[in-house]
């Protein structure tokens, strides 16, 4: 995998922020990722009038990746409206955790890190694959 291009990461996804829908929090979220494969994906938050039922960004990204073909997620930024860095909620951290691993790199203010230290000891796929073979 080439180096990762952190500059156009975060523009990708200041653009797709800029697509969110976002009319009750007034808080547009927009996340960009390289893949395995060196495509980019993306994803915007999508609120509902029920608010239990909006959509955060790394949804929208995870559901991209998945119909474009899969792979695994490299590298992340997340943003908000004013396209600063963002941390990922804890349902989302899971989700990016689960297609991208430990070594996912996400960029946080004070630079890249990587999922394990935004969710560290993260239950994932080899738990239930552990658990499974001993019952």
């Amino acid at each position: 995998m080439s180096m990762i291009d952190w500059e156009l990461l975060h523009r990708e996804a200041k653009a797709i922020m800029s697509k969110a829908y976002a009319p009750y929090s007034k808080f547009p979220v927009g996340v960009a990722a390289l893949v395995s494969d060196g495509r980019i994906v993306t994803g915007c938050n999508v609120e509902n009038a029920s608010y239990g039922l909006g959509l955060c960004a790394e949804c929208g990204l995870v559901s991209n990746l998945l119909s474009s073909g899969g792979g695994r997620l490299i590298a992340a930024v997340c943003v908000d409206g004013e396209g600063n860095f963002l941390s990922p909620c804890g349902r989302c951290r899971q989700l990016l955790f689960e297609h991208g691993g430990n070594n996912l790199q996400f960029m946080t203010p004070d630079g890249p890190a990587p999922m394990s230290t935004l969710l560290p000891w993260a239950f994932g796929p080899a738990d239930l694959d552990d658990y499974r073979s001993q019952h």
